[in-house]
């Protein structure tokens, strides 16, 4: 994971709110993976704030890419908010 990583949770009702901040590597998407798994999935709507995040690395959004299953599974919806780095395309 990058050393400057950090996600940030929030739960209000049936929604949470992520917020990430520093780079986003391959370590960080599983980390972000595995949050949601553990957490997200007596959720409603999850919030994904990627406004802080300085740089996503390729393979940060391919681990991501190749793991989007996990927000079917999860059913739930999941909104991305913030600068377009590519992380909502990859759940595509």
């Amino acid at each position: 994971m990058a050393n400057n990583f950090r996600i940030f949770k929030h739960r209000k009702g049936d929604s949470l709110h992520l917020k990430l901040s520093g780079d986003f590597d391959g370590s960080s998407a599983l980390e972000l993976l595995n949050l949601l798994r553990k957490d997200g999935s007596s959720c409603f709507n999850v919030f994904i704030n990627t406004s802080e995040l300085n740089q996503v690395h390729y393979f940060g959004r391919d681990v991501i890419k190749s793991n989007a299953g996990i927000f079917n599974k999860l059913n739930h919806r999941v909104h991305f908010i913030g600068k377009g780095i590519g992380l909502s395309a990859a759940m595509n």
